[in-house]
């Protein structure tokens, strides 16, 4: 294993239909299911991880970009979707990653997101685990 440089801590209880909180207390929720209409309040694992990768994601972008000498300005959303797999009956996730890119043309942009894609650290951990597509599209700067 590689030298530990960070490690974050989490606690569920009851499930996609409990509570989750950070060792912290930073995260601190009731989970409830994205699919069942409830008058509870709550979030649930797929709107945690977009979080998750969506940072990580614009993180590894902005720094691909200053390596390259690139100054961009960047929003990236991550959109999480819970799907029925019909391999198995079960239940899987699929990812699109919408990514606006001010500064760059829209081939850079596509460039600069591929190299993202290949050193984020979520996207390593997906790879091969499940669909993620990339959606670059260059932002014209406002004058």
């Amino acid at each position: 294993m590689s030298k530990v440089l960070f490690t974050a801590h989490a606690t569920s209880k009851s499930g996609r239909d409990g509570h989750v909180k950070s060792d912290d207390g930073l995260i601190d929720l009731e989970l409830v299911m994205p699919t069942e209409k409830s008058n509870k309040k709550g979030s649930n694992p797929e709107q945690l991880f977009a979080a998750a990768f969506s940072a990580c994601y614009d993180g590894a972008l902005n720094s691909v970009a200053s390596q390259k000498k690139k100054e961009i300005d960047s929003i990236t959303t991550a959109d999480v979707s819970f799907l029925k797999d019909s391999d198995d009956g079960g239940f899987k996730i699929a990812v699109t990653l919408n990514i606006e890119i001010k500064g760059v043309s829209q081939e850079e942009a596509e460039k600069l997101s591929e190299e993202a894609h290949q050193v984020c650290p979520y996207s390593k951990a997906t790879r091969g685990n499940i669909d993620v597509e990339l959606k670059p599209k260059a932002v014209k700067v406002a004058i």
